[in-house]
């Protein structure tokens, strides 16, 4: 029976912040394959001495496929390494692609978003109740483009949580497309380099944040947070409100 490519998420940058079976999964690989721009290298200590390892930052998609495709006709167990999830803008949808097409077998392992380690160096919720129930994770367009109905003066009109992955170069220009739907008091922060060791964390306002982080000299790997959930207020969590009846537990009625 062949073996299966593996496409493992390794986490955000903390290097113990991969799931337990993406770090077995490397432990197991004759040839990992992992984005060096991008993942931490720490990740590869969990991969086998003489395990081959691949820096894919230089390669195009087409060489990068051409190596697993080599390697796994050779009976080699291969995997592939993406930052943070494979599901958020990665290239696993090209990889799988071209994995399908080539009839290799693969499996996915998700690993942990850049957006839930944001959250929690932040000590935050993004769904607080009566603040706000959704999370919108977008972009602003660069040299990649964004649809038009996911613009994102469109994506603010709607005023809930909201995480911007991949606009850290302009964020003046971010806050420029954000400023018709949130208020300019809104709180918003800058988390650069989530969960490495040297993460840096910006809090103000959606009015502030862009020339707090000029300041500070923040201009690529970091999200850009804004919305009310940022002040950590709310309304209680029904869950466990001494006086709320679900399945698991009746209400106190005083």
């Amino acid at each position: 029976m062949p073996e299966i490519v593996h496409l493992v998420g390794a986490g955000p940058g903390d290097p113990e912040l991969i799931t337990v079976k993406g770090m077995r999964v490397l432990g197991e690989a004759d040839t990992c394959l992992y984005a060096g721009s991008l993942v931490n290298p720490g990740v590869l200590t969990y991969c086998r001495q003489d395990a081959a390892i691949v820096d894919t930052a230089p390669l195009t998609q087409e060489e990068i496929d051409a190596r697993i495709r080599e390697d796994w006709k050779r009976d080699k167990k291969v995997v592939r390494v993406h930052s943070g999830d494979p599901s958020l803008y990665g290239t696993i949808a090209e990889q799988a692609a071209s994995l399908r097409r080539d009839g290799i077998p693969f499996r996915v392992v998700p690993g942990i978003s850049s957006f839930l380690a944001a959250a929690a160096a932040l000590e935050v919720e993004y769904t607080v109740p009566g603040v706000s129930q959704s999370v919108i994770i977008t972009r602003r367009a660069g040299r990649t483009p964004v649809p038009a109905a996911e613009a994102l003066p469109g994506m603010a009109a709607h005023g809930t949580s909201l995480c911007l992955f991949l606009s850290a170069g302009d964020i003046a220009g971010a806050v420029e497309d954000l400023a018709g739907g949130y208020p300019a008091d809104t709180p918003a922060a800058v988390v650069e380099k989530v969960s490495w060791p040297d993460q840096r964390v910006v809090r103000g306002t959606l009015g502030t944040i862009a020339q707090q982080a000029a300041a500070a000299g923040i201009k690529r790997q970091a999200l850009i947070l804004v919305g009310k959930f940022l002040t950590g207020s709310g309304e209680r969590s029904r869950l466990y409100d001494p006086e709320f009846t679900h399945g698991y537990r009746q209400g106190k009625r005083g």
